[in-house]
């Protein structure tokens, strides 16, 4: 399996596949495709886990698209301007924002993720509900804005503004922490609360997100006003 990002902010991915590989996708994911792919629509482990991918934004039911010949091709296109993500899930499970995956090899699982601190589940502005990848094999998500991709050493902590962490390792310690000083929360224009990450393990941080992006463009679009 070969694969190609291109479209700079508004990015797509195309993966070029041998007779017999396949990747999934959620419903209505792909954009185009070379005629010899065949197309597979299920529920993809049952209906407790369409549930409950249900509950981290995707579709019930996914699409399979298998290669009947060498050298096919399917293309996926990002539903919001930022970045795609290629990740070969081998060493550790990895945890993505809801809403975040794109496609996957079918070794590879997608399930709900539940976030079990309560600090991090209020505050950490992704909520309790997250997506784990996990199995083997090459996985593709979606960010926000730009990446930017950290390897924490054991120990090592990074801490982030909310909703800008897009992923991480499952073995990276996630915790939510009260910015401190009055003045700090007053007019430090960060809010009250910061992501706290510690190594040791991989995290994908994202520029922007899409609640700011809304929050900036609001000013700017028409008003009707009614006689």
């Amino acid at each position: 399996m070969k694969y190609s990002i291109f479209g700079g902010n508004l990015p797509a991915v195309t993966i070029t596949l041998d007779r017999g590989e396949s990747i999934y996708t959620q419903s209505g994911g792909m954009t185009w495709m070379t005629e010899n792919i065949i197309m597979e629509t299920n529920m993809k482990g049952g209906l407790f886990k369409g549930l409950g991918r249900m509950l981290t934004g995707e579709s019930v039911f996914m699409a399979t698209y298998t290669s009947q010949a060498d050298g096919a091709e399917i293309t996926l296109a990002s539903s919001f301007p930022g970045s795609i993500i290629a990740v070969d899930i081998d060493k550790s499970d990895i945890i993505i924002q809801k809403n975040a995956f794109l496609c996957a090899q079918p070794t590879v699982e997608l399930s709900m993720y539940v976030n079990k601190s309560i600090g991090s589940g209020f505050f950490g502005g992704e909520g309790f509900i997250l997506q784990k990848l996990s199995g083997r094999g090459l996985a593709f998500f979606e960010i926000d804005g730009a990446c930017c991709e950290k390897e924490l050493a054991p120990g090592e902590i990074i801490k982030v503004n909310t909703g800008n962490v897009a992923a991480f390792e499952k073995n990276v310690n996630f915790e939510i922490e009260k910015v401190k000083g009055v003045k700090n929360i007053l007019f430090g224009g960060e809010g009250l609360f910061l992501t706290r990450l510690a190594g040791p393990g991989k995290v994908w941080l994202q520029t922007m997100t899409m609640p700011s992006f809304v929050e900036r463009i609001i000013p700017f679009l028409p008003v009707t006003k009614n006689d």
